[in-house]
């Protein structure tokens, strides 16, 4: 069975976590990954600064911190839980870890699995390490209910959610937060769409994350608001698996009138291009297309026009809030941040390119 790159770089870094310092080759072996996959996960993780690469071997960054950043110690320590490893949270990350820099704080990193259980054990091992204050991305989704969420309550140190936006009256409401307005970044993709003269889009999406969600929910409320029939959401539940059912979905969509499509994300449009091309459907010539995260966009064929939510910037803005907290401004109201999307004009909707 196959996995997805988040999952097999989580498994990495655990196991990196467990052995200390290992061969690629051998932790390749342990792992059942080919050997080439692993040193390309271990590539990105060590830009990232959750692993260390030297000569052949890797070894775990226990503490993530800016290139010129002081030692442990010189400032506050900053925990920060995110739910995998993967391209989409590496440039939170980055954007986290250059603010913590900057301030002369250090950054210490919790991976949790894809389990809402998972997130409050990481969260004690971030207190017992001595983080000072918590940046969190739990397991959640908007479907979810307010189960296994009360532990928020309780935290001993100030925290801010990241990426996650708490419900009304739930016990995450008087947490500080800092996220992509997903919502917003769909209405740009539609618009741009229905501006280029298509009277229909569809969605093609997952269902398994926070963004997932709020992408479903920002597409019924973007229809709605230009005037666009809601297409049935073509679902995406194995990345790679559905791939084909997905491109016999679209040229079905096809068939009976809808030109224009966005995808949730860019590695799952990616991998369609060449399957609706099986099917004699060319992008952008049959079927615009839109990508929303901007990770990979741009190496598509054609380059993707793509929706980039403000990773880097939603991190840094995260660590700036909680040092405000830290630093003792008990009068600062709880505050709710959401970060604008940008939309990048590529070739694969048949607009003029704007980057």
């Amino acid at each position: 069975m196959s996995i997805s790159a988040d999952e097999r770089r989580t498994r990495i870094v655990d196991a990196v976590r467990s052995l200390g310092s290992v061969r690629i080759t051998e932790l390749a072996e342990r792992l059942e990954i080919p050997a080439v996959t692993v040193r390309r996960d271990v590539a990105a993780l060590a830009e990232a600064g959750l692993l260390r690469r030297t000569h052949g071997s890797v070894s775990s960054a226990a503490a993530v911190t800016g290139g010129d950043a002081p030692a442990r110690g010189d400032g506050p320590s900053i925990g920060l839980l995110v739910p995998a490893v993967g391209q989409y949270f590496d440039e939170v990350i980055a954007g986290a870890r250059a603010a913590a820099a900057r301030a002369g704080a250090s950054l210490v990193l919790g991976i949790s699995s894809y389990e809402a259980s998972a997130d409050r054990v990481q969260v004690e091992q971030l207190l017992t390490s001595g983080a000072q204050g918590l940046l969190l991305a739990p397991n959640w989704t908007p479907a979810d209910g307010p189960e296994g969420r009360e532990w928020v309550e309780g935290l001993p140190v100030p925290a801010v959610l990241v990426e996650r936006r708490p419900a009304p009256g739930s016990a995450a409401e008087e947490l500080d937060s800092v996220a992509s307005d997903h919502r917003h970044g769909v209405l740009l993709a539609v618009r741009h769409l229905a501006a280029l003269g298509h009277g229909s889009v569809a969605l093609v999406a997952r269902r398994d994350t926070w963004t997932a969600h709020e992408i479903r929910a920002g597409y019924a409320e973007s229809c709605a608001l230009l005037g666009l029939p809601v297409e049935p959401v073509v679902d995406i539940v194995r990345p790679v698996a559905d791939a084909e059912d997905v491109a016999d979905t679209l040229a079905e969509a096809h068939a009976r009138g809808v030109r224009a499509v966005l995808v949730h994300n860019d590695q799952d449009a990616i991998q369609l291009l060449p399957l609706l091309r099986a099917r004699g459907l060319q992008v952008p010539g049959d079927l615009a297309m839109v990508s929303y995260d901007d990770v990979l966009a741009e190496l598509g064929a054609p380059p993707l026009t793509a929706v980039a939510p403000p990773k880097r910037a939603v991190g840094a803005e995260a660590v700036a809030l909680l040092l405000r907290r830290l630093g003792g401004d008990d009068a600062l109201p709880a505050h709710h941040l959401l970060l604008l999307p940008r939309l990048t004009v590529r070739e694969s909707c048949g607009a003029t390119r704007s980057s």
